[in-house]
């Protein structure tokens, strides 16, 4: 047997160097040479994230000049540093093949209830959060890294349950594995990372074809949530939020209402609205005055509407809109469904994050303190985020190699 063996290697070798040999029925036999991958990683994608760096440094580099006296380049040499580090881990993480991670679905769900648990724990307190360890570079932040994570211990799980899928039990673990570290995200406090793990988990059961009526009730049991949280149990004398949360999640509503509690929303406004066609450049004193806290991390589109005006916001907006147009397309391309699970998971994040971002600081949003991908100042994001960009890297490596491989081998 090892000898006949032997043989059918030897002629499908001598077959792919010369494809017109003889064929032995019952054989196999490779009749074409596998196509070279043209581009390692997708190109449209890396392009997107390219200039979205681009973009975050010059942005950067223009609004915080002066928050560090004698450091003019203070947050600008960090972020560099984040990026090219991110970048590093995402060209790593797309050579290597993502199916097995599934396999290390619970080594992974564990990591992200230890690393929430650390911050609790360990973390260091600033402006009244614990939402960070304080490490000698930089300050990790689970929830960021958390949020990937999820997408693959998640996405893990529900292949497991694939002849399942439309069973409410499922629906139902699906919903409490991603619930348990988002409550403990949302004590820390950070509310908007909180929300972000709701939505990597209603995205992964919808992709996966969950029955309509379980997607149904979910949603309207989120309503309700909602409703008894920020209406019916302040009323009672109950109060699951801090009230500053509540004031920020409501407050979009009505801005005159709350004057102090949406100045942040307010003068972002003003300072978009001021960079009108092509921006104010230099002379843009919302943000280089600081009228606009946080511009540099969770209000940054400010300071890109600001300063660039429309064409600077329409372009930073377009980079976004081919990001997720890539990673629908890697959705598709992928070859398995644990591959399309976690490019729905990522889509998932970054959609609901720039939507969210960009929306509070038009004033069509709550603020919730979710970040920019890849624009807002920090390390912890940007190196998340491009671990995700990783991911889809080398789904959709394995995804043209698969392509690669069909139509090589005919049986006879």
């Amino acid at each position: 047997m090892v000898r006949q063996a032997g043989e059918v290697h030897r002629r499908e070798l001598k077959d792919a160097v010369s494809p017109l040999s003889p064929i032995t029925p019952g054989e196999e036999a490779v009749i074409a040479q596998p196509r070279r991958l043209s581009w390692p990683v997708d190109p449209l994608l890396t392009l997107a994230v390219i200039g979205l760096g681009i973009c975050s440094v010059v942005t950067l580099g223009a609004v915080t000049r002066g928050l560090v006296p004698g450091s003019p380049h203070y947050y600008v040499d960090r972020q560099v540093i984040y990026l090219v580090v991110g970048v590093i881990f995402m060209l790593v993480l797309s050579r290597i093949d993502y199916t097995h991670l599934r396999r290390l679905k619970n080594f992974i769900y564990g990591a992200l209830m230890l690393s929430i648990l650390a911050v609790l724990g360990l973390g260091s307190s600033a402006k009244g959060a614990t939402r960070a360890i304080s490490l000698p570079f930089f300050s990790f932040q689970a929830s960021e890294l958390g949020k990937v994570l999820l997408i693959l211990a998640l996405s893990a799980f529900v292949v497991d349950r694939s002849r399942r899928l439309r069973e409410r039990d499922t629906t139902a673990r699906v919903m409490i594995v991603a619930l348990i570290p988002a409550i403990f995200v949302i004590a820390q406090p950070d509310l908007g990372s909180g929300m972000v793990y709701v939505v990597i988990a209603l995205a992964l059961l919808f992709v996966a074809g969950t029955s309509l009526r379980h997607m149904t009730a979910l949603i309207a049991l989120i309503i309700v949530s909602v409703t008894l949280v920020l209406v019916a149990a302040p009323a009672a004398g109950v109060h699951p939020l801090k009230r500053y949360q509540v004031e920020r999640l409501t407050g979009f509503l009505n801005p005159s209402a709350n004057a102090e509690q949406d100045y942040q929303q307010v003068e972002s406004k003003i300072a978009i609205g001021a960079g009108q066609t092509t921006g104010r450049g230099v002379n843009a004193s919302q943000t280089r005055l600081n009228f606009v806290p946080e511009d540099h991390t969770d209000f940054v589109f400010a300071a890109v509407g600001e300063r660039f005006g429309f064409v600077g916001a329409a372009l930073v907006l377009l980079l976004y809109g081919l990001m997720i147009w890539r990673v629908l397309r890697i959705l598709l391309m992928s070859k398995d469904l644990f591959g399309s699970l976690v490019a729905a998971g990522v889509a998932a994040m970054l959609m609901f994050q720039v939507f969210v971002n960009v929306g509070m600081t038009i004033g069509i949003m709550p603020i919730t303190g979710i970040t920019l991908p890849l624009m807002s100042y920090g390390g912890s994001s940007v190196i998340a985020t491009l671990l995700a960009v990783g991911l889809l890297q080398s789904i959709y490596v394995q995804a043209r190699a698969s392509q690669a491989m069909k139509g090589r081998v005919l049986r006879f």
